[in-house]
């Protein structure tokens, strides 16, 4: 058994590809899953899994949204540990909480696709490369940022969803809290 917060991308937003929080939660118990959590409107949700691989339960989930809503969602899933190691390797983690944000990206970016994005280009926005994510510190508002969504997933060519720092803490925070007996 493992814990795991699986982050979906772009849903409830703008009225558009709606999946109610009580019936996402239900769709995990029915893949069986355990302890599910829901995490605000945007599709976070923390459960257990006696699923190892989170390549697999990220397609199992991706195919049950299919076949359940009639549209696809990408799903990133991270384990308690991975949501860790994110956290003690922030290298923004003295700016301000209202600056940061963390893209999870579905596959890690090879080298030569990093190299297709120039930092310099977005100052004084600045963004650091992790094994799949990137810490962005955002000098203005998020909404203002050239570093998107789809800017990465462009460059990368690599499936994105951001969180801001906020609800990634509270995610963590209820993570460990969960209780997995």
């Amino acid at each position: 058994m493992a814990k795991y917060i699986s982050i979906l991308r772009g849903i409830n937003v703008g009225g558009k590809r709606k999946i109610l929080m009580k019936d996402l939660k239900a769709l995990f118990e029915q893949l069986e899953c355990s302890n599910v959590e829901t995490y605000i409107q945007s599709g976070n949700v923390i459960f257990v899994s006696k699923q190892t691989n989170h390549k697999k339960l990220e397609d199992k989930i991706e195919q049950a949204i299919t076949l359940a809503y009639g549209f696809d969602v990408p799903v990133i899933v991270r384990s308690a540990e991975a949501w860790h190691d994110i956290y003690k390797n922030n290298p923004y983690s003295k700016e301000d909480i209202n600056k940061l944000h963390i893209v999870f990206l579905k596959d890690g970016p090879s080298g030569e696709q990093q190299t297709l994005i120039d930092s310099n280009k977005y100052l004084p926005d600045l963004f650091s490369i992790g094994s799949s994510h990137i810490y962005l510190c955002c000098n203005g508002n998020y909404r203002d940022t050239k570093l998107s969504n789809n800017l990465f997933e462009k460059k990368l060519k690599i499936s994105a969803t951001t969180r801001n720092w906020k609800t990634f803490l509270a995610l963590l925070k209820r993570l460990d809290n969960f209780d997995i007996s």
